[in-house]
């Protein structure tokens, strides 16, 4: 009770820079010294390669065969003006992926990292979730669970029977679902990054559905160029651990070149907010550990792939 008290007077100032001018900028600090890497209003339509400046900035560590985990300082605007990003790279073909149910099939919210076991090397919240229930498509082990949702700036993350993991858009998903050949999938949104990198139009201006000024903690997932899957968070950073869950931070638009800056080619929103929630266990047993405040139904996590995945529910 006491450190919440604390916390009191510093949250509320973070929350008067809400009302700060804002300058449409995203910014990494490297040696030190702040670098602006993007800028609204010349905000790419396209991402072709990876941002140089933001991309050397990311400190990276390994954590196990083909996972490599890392974090930067950024800068946004208002109460993203002090941002942590921790990102994590992973090998599909070295790995096995699964999905874990919060309660069995019932989709009760209380999945937490905390459910992970001790043989994930990696675990994040997966999906969105309305009505306290996983969104839209949702295949387990081979069995769907839940149908398609409908929404254009839906993707669907998916891993077939061979391990390998795609991401499908919304006018793709039908004929996907139609071959089979599924062994997990899930659906989320919007949309970031789709094709080979283009930012859907709909974070480009306002007015076409999406609140491109909400500021909020992020999760995302990626596909990169090289084939890797990329997992991204971002965390207020301005009060320590303490306060690392306030739910403040970037905006959709800024989110989509994040993803698009590290090199994805195609990216999706992950629930973010006081949902938002990532373990990295590293080689010897020695676990990162980000926490949320809130219990969802559905969680992705990463085993390596000479360990056949226990059972999860």
């Amino acid at each position: 009770m006491l450190r919440g008290l604390q916390l009191v007077p510093a949250l509320a100032l973070a929350l008067a820079l809400v009302l700060a001018p804002a300058h449409d900028t995203l910014a990494v600090r490297v040696d030190g010294t702040w670098h602006e890497w993007w800028r609204a209003d010349r905000a790419p339509a396209r991402w072709a390669a990876s941002e140089p400046t933001l991309a050397a900035a990311v400190s990276w560590h390994s954590s196990a065969p083909g996972i490599e985990w890392g974090d930067a300082e950024l800068s946004a605007p208002g109460e993203g003006w002090r941002t942590r990003l921790i990102v994590v790279r992973i090998e599909p073909a070295r790995q096995r992926f699964a999905l874990q149910l919060a309660q069995g099939e019932n989709f009760a919210p209380s999945w937490t990292i905390d459910s992970a076991g001790d043989s994930a090397l990696v675990g994040v919240n997966a999906g969105q979730f309305t009505r306290m229930l996983p969104w839209g498509w949702l295949v387990q082990n081979g069995r769907e669970l839940s149908p398609p949702g409908v929404g254009p700036l839906s993707m669907a993350v998916v891993f077939d029977s061979t391990g390998t993991a795609r991401f499908v858009s919304a006018d793709s998903l039908a004929s996907v679902r139609g071959a089979g050949g599924i062994a997990n999938a899930f659906q989320s949104y919007p949309t970031l990054l789709t094709g080979d990198g283009t930012v859907p139009a709909a974070l480009l201006a306002g007015g076409r559905g999406v609140d491109l000024g909400h500021r909020d903690s992020r999760v995302a997932i990626g596909e990169m160029r090289d084939g890797r899957l990329l997992l991204a968070m971002t965390r207020f950073n301005a009060l320590g651990d303490a306060a690392a869950a306030v739910p403040f931070g970037l905006t959709v638009p800024e989110m989509a070149a994040l993803m698009g800056a590290l090199g994805c080619r195609r990216a999706v929103s992950l629930d973010g907010g006081i949902s938002g929630q990532l373990i990295v266990r590293e080689a010897d047993g020695n676990l990162h550990k980000w926490a949320g405040w809130r219990r969802v139904p559905l969680g992705l996590l990463v085993f390596p792939s000479a360990l056949t995945a226990p059972a999860v529910r």
